[in-house]
This record gives C-alpha cells, sequence and structure tokens, in this order.
C-alpha cells in the first residue's frame, strides 16, 4: 500500500506515521508511506504558497502555481484526494476500496481552502470526515491513513478485529469487556462469562443492533431495517419490546442486554 500525503507542514505528519502499529507496519515494508513539503512548489525567497481570494474576503487561498508544481514534481500515487469540508463524506466502505486499490494520494488544504482549478484540475475527487472545518486538511489526513492502512493485510495484528469493528456490517460494534469481572459493583454481563461461544456470538450481535438503533437510527434504516431474523436474536435477549417502544427505558450507561 502506498500513500503520499502533500503538505505545508511535513514536520507534523512524518512523526505520526513512525509510530505504533502504522509505523511498525511501514518499517516492515508493507506500508509505502511518504510525505512532501507543498513549499517545493514556491519559487520565492518566502516560499509562499497563497494569495488573496479574486472579489475580497477574508482570508487568504492556496494559489495554483506552486501546488501544481508541487504534485507534479512528487508525481503522488492515484486517486490524489483533496481534504476539503465540502468533499465526499469518508465512510468504512470508501476506505475498503481505498485499501483494496493499493495506493492514495491525499493533498491537504489551509487557510480558506485552495484555488477552484486545484480541485477541477489537479485531483481526482475531495475528501470529509464530516460537517465541521479544521485549521489545516493535515489531522483529516492521517485520519484517512489509519482508516485505510489499518485495512491491509498483515498491519493488524488480529485480522479478525477490522472484520467485527464498528461499520464492518453497517451497525456500530458491541461493547467490550476485560478483567476484574467486577469493578466498584458493575458485573461483567453473564453470558460473557459463560464459556458459551454461540451464545456470546449472538449476544454481541444483539447488542450490535440495540446499540445501532439507538445511536445511529440512520445506518440501521440504511440495511432495510430490522430483519426477520434480527428480531428473533432481540427477542431471544428480550430486548425486541424495547425497541418496539413496547418495552422498559434502559438507563444510560446500563447494559440492555446482561
Amino acid at each position: 500500500m502506498r500513500i503520499d500525503i502533500l503538505t505545508m507542514f511535513p514536520e507534523l505528519v512524518a512523526p505520526w506515521l513512525d509510530a505504533s502499529l502504522i509505523g511498525k507496519a511501514r518499517r516492515g515494508g508493507r506500508l509505502d508511506l511518504r510525505v512532501h513539503d507543498l513549499r517545493a512548489g514556491a519559487d520565492d525567497p518566502h516560499r509562499s504558497l497563497d494569495d488573496a481570494p479574486f472579489g475580497g474576503g477574508a482570508g487568504m487561498v492556496l494559489a495554483p502555481e506552486p501546488v501544481f508544481r508541487a504534485v507534479e514534481q512528487a508525481a503522488p500515487a492515484r486517486p490524489l484526494l483533496l481534504l476539503s469540508p465540502s468533499g465526499r463524506p469518508f465512510t468504512q466502505r470508501w476506505a475498503e476500496d481505498l485499501a483494496a486499490g493499493g495506493s492514495l494520494g491525499l493533498l491537504c488544504a489551509r487557510y480558506e481552502g485552495v484555488d477552484q482549478r486545484i480541485a477541477d484540475h489537479l485531483v481526482d475527487g475531495e475528501v470529509s470526515l464530516g460537517d465541521f472545518v479544521l485549521a489545516g486538511g493535515e489531522v483529516a489526513a492521517l485520519a484517512v491513513v489509519e482508516a485505510v492502512c489499518r485495512l491491509v493485510p498483515g498491519v493488524m495484528g488480529n485480522e479478525a478485529s477490522a472484520r467485527e469493528e464498528s461499520f464492518a456490517e453497517g451497525l456500530l460494534e458491541y461493547p467490550h469487556y476485560t478483567r476484574p469481572a467486577e469493578f466498584r459493583g458493575w458485573a461483567v454481563p453473564e453470558v460473557l462469562r459463560s464459556g458459551d461461544h454461540g451464545r456470546v456470538d449472538r449476544w454481541r450481535r444483539a447488542q450490535a443492533l440495540v446499540r445501532t438503533a439507538r445511536r445511529r437510527p440512520d445506518l440501521l434504516a440504511a440495511r432495510g431495517g430490522l430483519s426477520d431474523a434480527d428480531r428473533a436474536l432481540l427477542a431471544e435477549f428480550g430486548m425486541l419490546g424495547e425497541l418496539d417502544g413496547t418495552g422498559p427505558v434502559v438507563a444510560p450507561g446500563e447494559d440492555p442486554l446482561s
């Protein structure tokens, strides 16, 4: 997997890429991560990248000449995506597609954004982390890098983790517990200590359904709602009535399927 990141601040990005699982995979040759300084495309003594916007207005805009020059010099992997709040929302499915593609470039904007000709004629698309604005694209680029790279075979220690986590099947992930079995009066659900792996799997699936229905009903709707099998599973753990609005309300923080 090759990923190129083009940024005004390579010193912010480079150390992060050498840490944790990403850094280990990079040193092991599974990931080819390259950081390029956009200022390499500047041709004035101040290495300027920005200029005032035509028509007036607040802030500065990344100019096309130095950015085009920097990208053409770096020859980054494609598709080259611009980090932008007006871009296509980033999703787990998109991360999977990018990981499968084997290469990716990320262009980090700053200030008020980029000259529109960069978006129209230099990059292959725009990506957004959500409906909020950052000072620049570096944090967003690193989020994309981690989401994509952890799906590359051999990067994560346990490949099953990527299959079972949130959004892998359009559902939020089930809750996790570890030792001790009881902490300050709060016990780990009995089912997780039962040794019945089939029941544990069903419980986790039911938890994922309940959590998604409560916190992200839009995700459940996108899956077509609850299937007959889902309803049977929730009924097994006494949760179907609650989701249908006929059962007890579970207080925040309480485990609904324990």
